[in-house]
């Protein structure tokens, strides 16, 4: 080799000599950090295993607040319910607010809410930056530490069973002479907030596709509350509405509880798609917001008449009581999903359950139940102005009504509301107010500006006593006013208080006393016309055909033995300056037979009351 060839040969020795020694202190100022976290001075070793400990604590406080508060650490905004959905955005659990995944609005508008796991990153990365400077340092400062900390700068993995943390943040440790630089700091926590989130959108995906927990809630009301039905009987039968509520609130709440144990059949495990190591339950509180509505119903008492008692109707030789109530249900439910090391990942959803039905399943994008499309094109301004009788002015909910369709407008603020109306030819204006009877005018809402007066009703709370041909009486008996667009009815003697307001009632009277009347075992022949056969049934002939039906053997044990109907005005005076209601009314013979029994019914018709207010 020449010596020329040499010398190029150890350029190139050289040059990459350089090169490599460029490369590695490129190297060491970018993963200085890096290298130098697991490097750490034996003095500083304290303050730098504390400042990890911190990070991983904040992992540790906001996995658990996303785990509580179903996903979210930062909750989103609070929207408020009403009386139909009395759903706020979040539910009141154990002290604190945790956001509904579903819930319908106050304006029967159905919302969704659930966080994807990007944004439950998001949310723990803005705790975790919020927090870290916030690690408490003071008995290091004390022993001579210097720790200074510049801008964090989070970034988190949700993993199934792990979280991983990357924090960027120029970290400078100092004691004495020791200086320990940290621009990144590695922290993987074990959380099983991944699967559990997965678990629980699964249960939400199940609920929003099959309705199990409305068709469950289905079941339970049929079970616990009067829906539909007949029973054998000649008198009416009657419930207290306060009474099937409280039955049907204690039933679903013990049912919801079932289906999340692990005692019961197969009616009670919903078949959702989870793994076997996750348990899910199912809580509902009957203190937790709710309402029940039931239709037809006076006040709280339910009622059905009894068919086949009345003039006309011998014919059927028997008395019986159909009835058909219609609900509205909505109720908050709380989902829990636990694993085998006991975390728990929680979220709230709304059960609806409109006319006996379950709701209809959500789409992607919200709808609405039950909103009228009336309602949200309000363009008409008008004045309502809300009176007692002695005109003085008070405050009230107002609503507009057309059609079938109802829209809420407000609440009067003394005594008057100015809002937009929807347009509607012969709607009506609504006020209701506590201790005052409901109150409606006709009202065209067609032109801008208009002033509405309404005038409701004064209630008075006065005392029911009966008396059947002068005596007191103290059996049962079925009492009701009935006044146009404000009928009341109580079932007597358990109920002896009742509220009037001034008008025209015309009071009814039932007093049913104890029978043993019975029917024994009959058979009627029933005939219909069915398609003949033959080539005759292609052209629409008919033919009878008759078969027998059997009537079992009845007893009716409750009958109807006095009573009777009276036309009364009420004055405002007479019910302000009253306690008391006495009625008297005609006894009739306790009936043995259907015959005396129609005839009791007859009699009615023409007995009057004697009315007396004290």
């Amino acid at each position: 080799m020449t010596e020329n060839g040499q010398k190029r040969g150890q350029v190139t020795v050289f040059i990459i000599i350089a090169l490599v020694i460029v490369a590695a202190g490129i190297l060491y100022f970018v993963f200085r950090g890096t290298l130098t976290e697991k490097q750490s001075p034996t003095s500083i070793e304290p303050a730098y295993t504390n400042f990890l400990s911190c990070l991983e604590d904040n992992v540790i406080t906001g996995v658990g607040m996303l785990k509580s508060q179903a996903g979210y650490i930062y909750l989103p905004e609070m929207e408020i319910g009403s009386h139909y959905y009395p759903f706020n955005s979040q539910l009141g659990f154990l002290g604190s607010p945790v956001p509904y995944w579903y819930y319908v609005s106050g304006n029967g508008l159905q919302k969704s809410q659930v966080p994807t796991k990007a944004e439950m990153e998001k949310h723990l990365e803005r705790f975790i930056e919020e927090r870290i400077r916030d690690c408490n340092f003071q008995a290091y400062y004390e022993q001579g530490f210097v720790i200074t900390m510049n801008e964090p700068n989070a970034d988190v993995a949700i993993n199934d069973e792990s979280i991983d943390v990357n924090l960027q943040m120029d970290t400078i440790f100092e004691k004495g002479y020791d200086v320990f630089n940290v621009k990144n700091f590695k922290q993987e926590v074990v959380s099983s907030i991944g699967s559990l989130y997965d678990s629980a959108i699964k249960v939400y995906d199940y609920e929003q596709e099959k309705l199990f927990l409305e068709n469950y809630s289905v079941d339970v009301m049929r079970l616990y509350a009067p829906v539909d039905g007949i029973e054998i009987t000649c008198s009416p039968k009657i419930w207290n509405a306060d009474e099937v509520f409280d039955n049907l609130q204690i039933a679903l709440e013990q049912n919801m509880i079932a289906m999340g144990s692990n005692i019961g059949d197969g009616y009670y495990k919903p078949d959702i798609p989870i793994s076997s190591d996750m348990q899910v339950r199912f809580l509902n509180s009957r203190t937790w917001p709710n309402t029940i509505e039931v239709a037809p119903s006076d006040e709280n008492i339910l009622i059905a008449n009894p068919v086949g008692n009345q003039q006309g109707l011998g014919i059927l030789g028997f008395c019986y009581v159909p009835y058909h109530f219609v609900y509205n249900v909505r109720y908050p439910v709380m989902v829990q999903i636990e694993n085998k090391r006991g975390e728990v990942f929680q979220f709230p959803m709304a059960v609806i359950i409109e006319g006996n039905m379950p709701r209809k399943a959500m789409s992607a994008t919200a709808n609405s139940i039950g909103i009228p499309e009336l309602c949200s094109n309000k363009n008409v301004q008008s004045e309502v102005h809300v009176y007692d009788s002695r005109l003085n002015l008070i405050n009230a909910d107002v609503s507009y009504r057309c059609l079938s369709e109802s829209c809420n407008i407000g609440t009067t603020s003394n005594g008057i509301i100015k809002a937009n109306f929807p347009q509607c030819v012969n709607g009506y204006v609504v006020a209701k107010a506590k201790g005052y009877e409901d109150g409606e005018l006709l009202h065209s809402t067609t032109s801008n500006v208009s002033v509405v007066n309404l005038f409701l009703n004064k209630k008075y709370d006065l005392n029911i006593q009966l008396k059947v041909d002068g005596k007191d009486y103290v059996s049962n008996a079925l009492i009701s006013f009935v006044k146009e667009g404000n009928s009341r009815t109580i079932v007597y003697p358990e109920q002896k208080d009742i509220d009037l307001g001034q008008g025209q009632y015309e009071i009814q009277v039932y007093v049913y006393k104890n029978s043993s009347i019975q029917f024994p075992e009959s058979t009627k022949k029933e005939c219909i016309e069915i398609p003949a056969s033959g080539i005759g049934g292609l052209f629409g002939f008919t033919t009878e055909k008759c078969f027998d039906v059997k009537i079992p053997t009845q007893i009716i044990s409750s009958v109807l033995a006095g009573g009777g109907k009276q036309n009364y005005y009420a004055t405002e005076s007479e019910l302000a300056s009253s306690k008391t209601i006495e009625i008297d009314a005609p006894g009739l013979p306790v009936p043995t037979s259907l015959e005396q029994l129609q005839n009791n019914f007859i009699l009615f018709e023409d007995n009057n009351l004697d009315i007396s207010f004290n």
